[in-house]
């Protein structure tokens, strides 16, 4: 297994070593050792979810409040994803860069996300199903949402028409979530998940 790190401070890509053969395929998919010696972090699974998505789909950019925040291992177990990390943490030096990684059931990557990072992706196949192993249980007074097609972040979302929940289709700009006070700041962020 390799961790290696994105641009994007608090994220990772943990890329598995896939014995494959005539029978099919054996990985470690999670290692929480190996999180820990390699990202300083102990991830501790508060919750574990699936999301399947016709093509075309994005879902996102979603986020928890800080603290507690919700910390994300996401891969995708079936067809394959676009999968954006989005840096949203004011104060932070890459705040409002973004990173994108293909996640799929043949390299079967993961992405590790810190809390106060935002989460979004692009299903590019038919009935693309996302695991995701969450550090804190979902709770909807803290859960946010910034709008996945600004203009300002130039996401380059490889579909021409995106299909969105009526949630993330009305969410705010990533500027108006700023001037709301939603957005998470990179000093609490940091704080936290060390």
């Amino acid at each position: 297994m390799e961790i290696r790190p994105l641009a994007l401070e608090g994220a990772w890509e943990i890329v598995p070593q896939v014995h494959a053969d005539e029978r099919g395929a054996f990985l470690e998919y999670f290692r929480p050792d190996l999180l820990a010696e390699v990202t300083g972090r102990h991830f501790d699974v508060a919750q574990s979810s699936l999301s399947s998505s016709a093509p075309g789909v994005v879902r996102g950019i979603h986020f928890a409040d800080v603290p507690p925040g919700q910390a994300k291992y996401v891969t995708c177990v079936r067809g394959a994803v676009f999968d954006v990390v989005v840096d949203i943490r004011t104060g932070s030096p890459t705040y409002g860069r973004w990173q994108a990684v293909r996640l799929d059931d043949t390299g079967r990557s993961a992405l590790l996300i810190e809390e106060g990072l935002g989460h979004a992706f692009c299903a590019l196949t038919d009935d693309a199903l996302m695991l995701y192993l969450c550090s804190e249980t979902y709770a909807p007074q803290r859960e946010h949402v910034v709008q996945a097609l600004d203009d300002e972040l130039g996401i380059p979302w490889p579909v021409d028409t995106p299909v969105q929940s009526p949630r993330d289709a009305a969410a705010p700009l990533l500027a108006d979530a700023l001037a709301k006070g939603l957005l998470p700041s990179y000093e609490m962020a940091r704080k936290h998940s060390a």
